[in-house]
């Protein structure tokens, strides 16, 4: 051999081609492709061709808001074809709007009238409060029309005393307001075993049973109270007693006083 001249190639004893190897094929993506973007198209020449649809039809008149039956009359209907007006009995609002005092649940047999029987002045009720000038300015912002009072005693030491606080007509919500803030009070206060219970026959009326409170030198003392709105007027009832109070007593008083509104 010539040292000069180049050496042969070796020749591979494998003559499979390295870059002739067979990969399997990713079998599906295109057709799955296609038929994507045929169905984009076919979902849009759809919208293309239901608004040419529509766009080519009269349009549909909507029905009038105004319905004939629930117009009035052109003129007043003759005597007598009227409706009849609502009795007292069912005519509520008729009610609040007489004697307020006869509202007032009457005092059991043997029990003492305590105190203010009948219309209480603003004043005299605003002192009742922990902070009588405040109560007294919170009433008159809410609008208080009147006011409804009756107090007894049972025996030496069980008192009882019920107030009827009317607003007036036009006023925020005056009773629906003094009645809740009541019972945000009852139920802070911690001394009501529970956030009270609910009065039978009302919307948002409850009543409360404290725990005793006992002192050295002094009865036990035990309370109840319970707040119901009605309407435009504000229920509310306060018991005490140096005994306990049974549950069926304050709830019994304040659905018998709600029943007589």
């Amino acid at each position: 051999m010539n040292p000069a001249e180049p050496a042969a190639p070796e020749t591979p004893t494998d003559t499979t081609p390295t870059d002739t190897v067979t990969r399997p094929r990713r079998r599906g993506l295109r057709t799955v492709g296609l038929i994507a973007v045929a169905a984009v198209l076919g979902l849009v020449g759809g919208t293309a061709v239901g608004y040419r649809i529509q766009a080519d039809r009269e349009p549909t008149p909507l029905p009038a808001l105004n319905q004939a039956g629930l117009a009035y009359p052109a003129k007043p209907l003759p005597k007598g074809e009227g409706p009849e007006p609502l009795s007292a009995k069912e005519d509520l609002q008729s009610k609040a709007q007489g004697d307020l005092r006869k509202l007032l649940l009457p005092r059991p047999k043997g029990a003492r009238a305590d105190g203010k029987d009948g219309w209480q002045p603003l004043d005299a009720y605003a002192d009742g409060f922990t902070l009588p000038d405040r109560a007294l300015e919170d009433e008159l912002v809410s609008g208080v029309r009147r006011i409804a009072t009756r107090a007894w005693l049972v025996g030496e030491y069980k008192r009882i005393q019920i107030n009827l606080v009317q607003y007036r007509p036009d006023s925020r919500l005056g009773a629906f307001e003094h009645t809740t803030e009541q019972q945000r009070i009852a139920a802070s206060e911690g001394k009501s075993a529970s956030l009270g219970h609910e009065v039978k026959g009302s919307t948002n009326g409850r009543y409360y049973i404290y725990p005793v409170r006992r002192e050295a030198g002094y009865l036990d003392a035990y309370e109840a109270r319970a707040f119901i709105q009605r309407g435009d007027i504000a229920i509310t009832i306060l018991m005490y007693d140096t005994h306990k109070i049974a549950e069926s007593e304050i709830r019994s008083l304040a659905e018998r006083q709600l029943g007589r509104l």
